[in-house]
């Protein structure tokens, strides 16, 4: 169990992939550009098994953006795309229309 105040210092926000490339080297990687609303960030998601390149341009997700950077195959990540972890990835999105910086709570 975490708290209330443990809670509140996750920082998600709706976030609008605006470009993706497949990660050289790797078949579940993807590379992908997250504009978040006051700033774009390079992200690293391993979905690629799960979603096409092209589907993913224009997608609205879910971000996790105040987590440490991490590097991935040389590419520093910048957050984290929530998905629910099933057989393969499935993208946490809106239901409706939102724009990229909203916050999640």
């Amino acid at each position: 169990m975490i708290t209330m105040s443990d809670f509140q210092k996750v920082e998600m926000k709706i976030g609008k992939i605006k470009a993706a490339k497949a990660v050289e080297g790797t078949s579940k990687l993807v590379e992908l550009d997250i504009d978040i609303g006051e700033e774009t960030r390079k992200l690293v998601a391993g979905i690629a098994e799960a979603y096409a390149i092209d589907d993913l341009i224009d997608k609205l997700v879910v971000v996790l953006v105040n987590l440490e950077p991490k590097k991935f195959r040389g590419i520093i990540s910048q957050g984290m795309i929530l998905a629910a972890d099933a057989e393969k990835p499935i993208l946490l999105v809106p239901d409706k229309d939102v724009a990229p910086g909203t916050a999640v709570r």
